[in-house]
Protein backbone atom coordinates (compact mmCIF):
# COMPACT_ATOMS: atom_id res chain seq x y z
CA UNK A 1 0.00 0.00 0.00
CA UNK A 2 2.84 2.49 0.48
CA UNK A 3 4.42 1.79 -2.24
CA UNK A 4 1.49 2.13 -4.45
CA UNK A 5 0.85 5.64 -2.70
CA UNK A 6 4.67 6.55 -3.22
CA UNK A 7 4.11 5.57 -6.81
CA UNK A 8 1.13 7.57 -6.90
CA UNK A 9 2.64 10.74 -5.75
CA UNK A 10 5.99 10.34 -7.72
CA UNK A 11 3.65 10.35 -10.99
CA UNK A 12 1.50 13.00 -9.81
CA UNK A 13 4.44 15.47 -8.81
CA UNK A 14 5.95 14.44 -12.53
CA UNK A 15 3.34 15.98 -14.37
CA UNK A 16 2.56 18.71 -12.12
CA UNK A 17 6.21 19.41 -13.00
CA UNK A 18 5.99 18.63 -16.57
CA UNK A 19 2.37 21.19 -16.56
CA UNK A 20 4.61 23.83 -15.00
CA UNK A 21 7.33 23.86 -18.07
CA UNK A 22 5.14 23.36 -20.57
CA UNK A 23 3.15 26.91 -19.01
CA UNK A 24 6.44 28.53 -19.01
CA UNK A 25 7.51 28.17 -22.10
CA UNK A 26 4.78 28.03 -23.88
CA UNK A 27 3.14 30.59 -22.38
CA UNK A 28 5.18 33.39 -23.69
CA UNK A 29 4.26 32.24 -27.70
CA UNK A 30 0.64 31.56 -26.63
CA UNK A 31 0.38 35.76 -25.68
CA UNK A 32 2.11 36.74 -28.72
CA UNK A 33 -0.09 34.94 -31.05
CA UNK A 34 -2.97 36.54 -28.96
CA UNK A 35 -1.28 39.89 -28.99
CA UNK A 36 -0.42 39.58 -32.75
CA UNK A 37 -4.46 39.90 -33.07
CA UNK A 38 -5.26 42.76 -31.05
CA UNK A 39 -4.71 46.73 -32.65
CA UNK A 40 -4.59 50.55 -30.64
CA UNK A 41 -4.87 50.50 -27.23
CA UNK A 42 -6.21 46.76 -26.65
CA UNK A 43 -2.62 45.81 -27.06
CA UNK A 44 -2.28 47.08 -23.66
CA UNK A 45 -5.01 45.41 -21.91
CA UNK A 46 -4.21 42.14 -20.20
CA UNK A 47 -6.28 39.55 -22.04
CA UNK A 48 -5.36 35.93 -21.77
CA UNK A 49 -8.13 35.22 -24.53
CA UNK A 50 -8.66 37.24 -27.94
CA UNK A 51 -11.70 38.97 -27.60
CA UNK A 52 -11.82 38.89 -31.26
CA UNK A 53 -10.50 37.94 -33.84
CA UNK A 54 -8.42 40.52 -36.13
CA UNK A 55 -5.89 39.65 -39.22
CA UNK A 56 -4.89 43.47 -39.75
CA UNK A 57 -1.46 43.27 -38.65
CA UNK A 58 -0.47 40.38 -40.72
CA UNK A 59 -1.91 42.04 -43.49
CA UNK A 60 -0.02 45.39 -42.54
CA UNK A 61 3.37 43.78 -42.37
CA UNK A 62 3.53 42.74 -46.07
CA UNK A 63 1.83 45.98 -47.10
CA UNK A 64 3.52 48.15 -45.85
CA UNK A 65 6.93 46.52 -46.35
CA UNK A 66 8.74 43.83 -49.17
CA UNK A 67 8.59 41.17 -45.72
CA UNK A 68 7.24 38.16 -48.27
CA UNK A 69 10.93 39.07 -50.09
CA UNK A 70 12.47 39.26 -46.34
CA UNK A 71 11.10 35.73 -45.13
CA UNK A 72 12.81 34.15 -49.04
CA UNK A 73 15.86 35.84 -48.13
CA UNK A 74 16.13 33.96 -45.06
CA UNK A 75 15.01 30.64 -46.49
CA UNK A 76 17.82 30.58 -49.13
CA UNK A 77 20.55 31.73 -47.00
CA UNK A 78 19.51 29.33 -44.36
CA UNK A 79 19.31 26.28 -46.61
CA UNK A 80 22.60 27.24 -48.70
CA UNK A 81 23.70 27.90 -44.93
CA UNK A 82 22.63 24.32 -44.08
CA UNK A 83 23.90 22.70 -47.48
CA UNK A 84 27.30 23.56 -47.66
CA UNK A 85 28.05 23.27 -43.82
CA UNK A 86 26.70 19.94 -44.08
CA UNK A 87 28.85 19.05 -47.28
CA UNK A 88 31.81 20.01 -46.07
CA UNK A 89 31.09 18.55 -42.53
CA UNK A 90 30.94 15.12 -43.67
CA UNK A 91 33.93 15.44 -45.70
CA UNK A 92 36.13 16.94 -43.07
CA UNK A 93 34.21 13.99 -40.30
CA UNK A 94 35.33 11.48 -42.36
CA UNK A 95 38.99 12.66 -42.75
CA UNK A 96 39.00 13.48 -38.90
CA UNK A 97 37.29 10.63 -37.55
CA UNK A 98 38.60 7.72 -39.59
CA UNK A 99 41.94 8.58 -40.80
CA UNK A 100 44.67 8.68 -38.54
CA UNK A 101 47.57 11.73 -39.22
CA UNK A 102 49.77 14.16 -36.95
CA UNK A 103 48.12 16.90 -35.39
CA UNK A 104 44.73 15.90 -35.67
CA UNK A 105 43.49 16.42 -32.77
CA UNK A 106 45.18 19.91 -32.85
CA UNK A 107 42.62 20.44 -35.46
CA UNK A 108 39.41 19.77 -33.90
CA UNK A 109 40.39 21.73 -31.22
CA UNK A 110 40.96 24.66 -33.59
CA UNK A 111 37.82 24.17 -35.49
CA UNK A 112 35.83 24.21 -32.27
CA UNK A 113 37.80 27.65 -31.14
CA UNK A 114 36.63 29.12 -34.30
CA UNK A 115 33.33 29.22 -32.78
CA UNK A 116 34.20 30.71 -29.54
CA UNK A 117 34.53 33.69 -30.61
CA UNK A 118 31.90 36.45 -30.27
CA UNK A 119 30.42 37.85 -33.12
CA UNK A 120 31.54 41.06 -32.13
CA UNK A 121 35.19 40.55 -32.14
CA UNK A 122 34.93 39.09 -35.83
CA UNK A 123 32.23 41.80 -37.10
CA UNK A 124 35.29 44.42 -38.32
CA UNK A 125 37.39 42.02 -40.31
CA UNK A 126 34.10 40.21 -41.80
CA UNK A 127 33.58 43.28 -42.89
CA UNK A 128 36.72 44.30 -44.43
CA UNK A 129 36.28 40.65 -45.79
CA UNK A 130 32.94 40.77 -47.12
CA UNK A 131 33.39 44.22 -48.58
CA UNK A 132 37.07 42.95 -50.44
CA UNK A 133 35.14 39.88 -52.08
CA UNK A 134 32.53 42.38 -53.06
CA UNK A 135 29.41 40.65 -51.24
CA UNK A 136 28.02 43.55 -49.55
CA UNK A 137 24.31 43.68 -49.38
CA UNK A 138 24.02 40.55 -51.15
CA UNK A 139 23.10 37.05 -49.51
CA UNK A 140 26.42 36.00 -50.38
CA UNK A 141 27.84 37.68 -48.01
CA UNK A 142 25.83 36.46 -45.29
CA UNK A 143 26.33 32.93 -46.32
CA UNK A 144 30.09 33.28 -45.57
CA UNK A 145 29.37 34.85 -42.57
CA UNK A 146 27.23 32.81 -41.24
CA UNK A 147 29.94 29.32 -41.81
CA UNK A 148 32.43 30.65 -39.04
CA UNK A 149 29.04 29.25 -36.55
CA UNK A 150 27.57 26.57 -38.14
CA UNK A 151 30.68 24.59 -40.17
CA UNK A 152 32.61 24.18 -36.57
CA UNK A 153 30.08 22.67 -34.76
CA UNK A 154 28.58 20.48 -37.74
CA UNK A 155 32.07 19.34 -38.22
CA UNK A 156 32.77 18.73 -34.39
CA UNK A 157 29.13 16.45 -34.22
CA UNK A 158 29.45 14.75 -37.09
CA UNK A 159 32.89 13.78 -36.48
CA UNK A 160 31.93 12.16 -33.07
CA UNK A 161 29.57 10.44 -34.89
CA UNK A 162 31.14 8.95 -37.31
CA UNK A 163 34.55 7.66 -34.78
CA UNK A 164 30.88 5.78 -33.47
CA UNK A 165 30.25 3.86 -36.60
CA UNK A 166 31.27 -0.19 -36.88
CA UNK A 167 34.86 -0.46 -38.21
CA UNK A 168 33.59 -3.75 -39.60
CA UNK A 169 31.03 -2.14 -42.35
CA UNK A 170 33.89 0.30 -43.01
CA UNK A 171 36.29 -2.62 -43.57
CA UNK A 172 34.65 -4.85 -45.18
CA UNK A 173 33.50 -2.30 -47.99
CA UNK A 174 37.00 -1.21 -48.53
CA UNK A 175 38.14 -4.78 -49.12
CA UNK A 176 35.08 -4.80 -52.23
CA UNK A 177 37.41 -1.61 -53.38
CA UNK A 178 35.31 0.69 -52.34
CA UNK A 179 37.26 4.16 -52.46
CA UNK A 180 37.08 7.18 -49.68
CA UNK A 181 34.36 8.96 -51.64
CA UNK A 182 32.05 5.20 -52.05
CA UNK A 183 32.59 5.12 -48.21
CA UNK A 184 30.59 8.62 -47.75
CA UNK A 185 28.02 8.78 -49.84
CA UNK A 186 27.08 4.65 -49.74
CA UNK A 187 28.48 3.27 -46.27
CA UNK A 188 28.60 6.66 -44.43
CA UNK A 189 25.65 9.13 -45.26
CA UNK A 190 22.65 5.76 -44.81
CA UNK A 191 23.43 5.67 -41.30
CA UNK A 192 24.30 9.27 -40.21
CA UNK A 193 20.58 10.53 -40.73
CA UNK A 194 19.95 11.25 -37.28
CA UNK A 195 23.20 13.51 -37.00
CA UNK A 196 22.93 15.67 -39.92
CA UNK A 197 19.33 15.89 -39.43
CA UNK A 198 20.22 17.30 -36.11
CA UNK A 199 23.37 19.37 -37.02
CA UNK A 200 21.28 20.71 -40.22
CA UNK A 201 18.17 21.47 -38.03
CA UNK A 202 20.02 23.71 -35.49
CA UNK A 203 22.76 25.08 -38.21
CA UNK A 204 18.99 25.95 -39.78
CA UNK A 205 18.03 28.04 -36.45
CA UNK A 206 21.52 29.77 -36.60
CA UNK A 207 21.22 30.99 -39.97
CA UNK A 208 17.54 31.74 -39.20
CA UNK A 209 17.60 33.91 -36.02
CA UNK A 210 20.82 35.51 -36.84
CA UNK A 211 20.62 39.16 -36.85
CA UNK A 212 24.07 40.80 -36.05
CA UNK A 213 25.78 40.13 -39.00
CA UNK A 214 22.55 40.77 -41.50
CA UNK A 215 22.41 43.94 -39.92
CA UNK A 216 25.99 44.93 -40.42
CA UNK A 217 26.53 43.36 -44.03
CA UNK A 218 22.55 44.27 -45.42
CA UNK A 219 22.02 47.60 -46.71
CA UNK A 220 18.34 47.87 -48.61
CA UNK A 221 15.41 46.16 -47.75
CA UNK A 222 14.82 43.74 -50.26
CA UNK A 223 18.34 42.35 -49.31
CA UNK A 224 17.38 41.88 -45.83
CA UNK A 225 16.29 39.00 -43.40
CA UNK A 226 12.76 38.25 -41.33
CA UNK A 227 15.33 39.46 -37.87
CA UNK A 228 16.44 43.07 -39.54
CA UNK A 229 13.03 43.20 -40.94
CA UNK A 230 11.16 42.94 -37.48
CA UNK A 231 13.74 44.89 -35.43
CA UNK A 232 12.81 47.93 -38.30
CA UNK A 233 8.71 47.62 -37.89
CA UNK A 234 7.88 51.32 -37.22
CA UNK A 235 4.54 53.14 -36.43
CA UNK A 236 3.16 56.09 -37.56
CA UNK A 237 5.29 58.19 -35.46
CA UNK A 238 8.84 58.03 -33.86
CA UNK A 239 7.55 56.86 -30.60
CA UNK A 240 5.16 54.84 -31.53
CA UNK A 241 5.99 51.04 -31.37
CA UNK A 242 3.44 48.78 -33.21
CA UNK A 243 3.66 45.73 -30.93
CA UNK A 244 0.46 44.18 -33.03
CA UNK A 245 2.56 44.11 -36.26
CA UNK A 246 6.13 43.25 -34.31
CA UNK A 247 4.23 40.30 -32.48
CA UNK A 248 2.62 38.72 -36.12
CA UNK A 249 5.95 38.92 -37.51
CA UNK A 250 7.36 37.20 -34.99
CA UNK A 251 4.83 34.70 -34.84
CA UNK A 252 4.96 34.03 -38.51
CA UNK A 253 8.80 33.54 -38.54
CA UNK A 254 8.84 31.12 -35.45
CA UNK A 255 6.17 28.75 -37.05
CA UNK A 256 8.65 27.03 -39.43
CA UNK A 257 10.83 26.35 -36.88
CA UNK A 258 8.01 25.19 -34.51
CA UNK A 259 7.00 22.74 -37.72
CA UNK A 260 10.64 21.54 -38.45
CA UNK A 261 11.09 20.74 -35.01
CA UNK A 262 7.57 18.23 -35.21
CA UNK A 263 8.29 16.53 -38.12
CA UNK A 264 11.91 15.68 -37.46
CA UNK A 265 11.63 15.19 -33.69
CA UNK A 266 12.59 11.51 -33.76
CA UNK A 267 15.36 11.83 -35.68
CA UNK A 268 16.69 14.90 -33.90
CA UNK A 269 16.58 12.59 -30.39
CA UNK A 270 17.87 9.80 -31.97
CA UNK A 271 21.16 12.47 -33.44
CA UNK A 272 20.93 13.56 -29.98
CA UNK A 273 20.88 9.88 -28.20
CA UNK A 274 23.31 8.44 -30.51
CA UNK A 275 26.61 6.60 -29.48
CA UNK A 276 25.50 7.93 -25.93
CA UNK A 277 25.43 4.08 -24.43
CA UNK A 278 28.09 1.91 -25.63
CA UNK A 279 27.83 -2.07 -24.67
Amino acid sequence: MTDRVTGLAARTGFWLLLAVLLVVLLFPFYYAVVTSFKSGPSIFEVDYLPAQLSGANYGAIFAEQPFARNILNSLLVSLAVVGISLFLGLIAALALGRFRFRGRRLMLLAVLSVSMFPQVAVLSGMFELIRLLGLFNNAGGLILSYLIFTLPFTVWVLTSFIRDLPVEVEEAAIMDGAGPWTLLTRIFLPMMWPAMVTTGLLAFIVAWNEFLFALTFTLSNDQRTVPVAIALITGGSEFEVPWGRIMAASVIVTVPLIALVLVFQRRIVSGLTAGAVKG
